[in-house]
């Protein structure tokens, strides 16, 4: 049975096609095409479809699931089993509460801190009872360059390469701002798990986003890498585990 999820973030779109468990197809771009779209839901035959998106108007995406497949609507009042305490889900990301659902299926009864390094970064804690109370909300690293630009009136805009191996020393002003955000942004991740760990025993940190190589590349050699687990497809991941525990309902 092939399963078909759609993940629309503030930057990228990405689709997944899962048979049960096994992912068997991923794609990201800028946007939807409906037409692509459609031959997917045909070429592998889906079943069932589910979408979580950060945007308000999604409307034609799940015109197109309703008429093809057995669409399942996602939102953060769904649940398979998280004790939720966030006190306004109506305002909790889909995204977020999609990660949250992954990490509790894929590390049952663990202490998990989920990290997502994409237009934002998200912190957000499921502990070992499957309880969620919430997290923060900071500044991307594209977010942070581009606010450096526009608040102040001589400072340029720095476009940072997101194979950087090695974070450069501030010598001039392009070097020094790629300086202050990226190894801003390292030390804020770095207290973020240093002050969980200090909360909660054997703490896994699961990081996800389009920034989470870069991530993943300067934290390599910190005292904090054997905990951390790089899992790109965590979003789609916890909408397919909807799917799946909605068909158990159903059972």
């Amino acid at each position: 049975m092939h399963n078909l999820v759609i993940d629309i973030g503030n930057t990228n779109s990405k689709m997944a096609v899962f048979d049960d468990k096994v992912l068997v197809f991923f794609q990201s771009a800028d946007h939807i095409d409906q037409h692509s779209l459609s031959e997917l839901i045909d070429k592998y035959k889906i079943v069932s479809a589910t979408v979580s998106s950060v945007k308000e108007d999604v409307t034609a995406i799940v015109s197109i699931l309703k008429s093809g497949t057995n669409y399942i609507p996602f939102s953060t009042q769904l649940n398979t089993g998280v004790q939720n305490h966030y006190q306004t889900r109506a305002t909790l990301g889909q995204d977020r509460w999609a990660k949250v659902i992954a990490v509790h299926h894929a590390y049952p009864h663990q202490n998990c801190l989920i990290i997502d390094a994409g237009t934002c970064i998200t912190y957000d804690l499921l502990n070992e009872d499957s309880a969620y109370f919430g997290g923060s909300i900071s500044l991307g690293i594209n977010m942070r360059f581009e606010a450096l630009n526009h608040y102040t009136g001589k400072l340029p805009l720095v476009k940072w390469d997101k194979e950087i191996q090695r974070i450069p020393e501030g010598t001039d002003t392009q070097t020094a701002i790629t300086n202050g955000v990226l190894q801003g942004v390292i030390n804020e991740v770095e207290g973020f798990i240093s002050l969980q760990n200090k909360k909660n025993t054997d703490l896994k940190v699961v990081i996800t986003g389009g920034d989470a190589t870069f991530l993943l590349e300067q934290l390599k050699n910190s005292i904090f890498a054997p905990q951390i687990i790089h899992d790109p497809y965590l979003v789609l991941k916890g909408l397919n585990e909807v799917i799946a525990f909605e068909y158990v309902q159903k059972d």
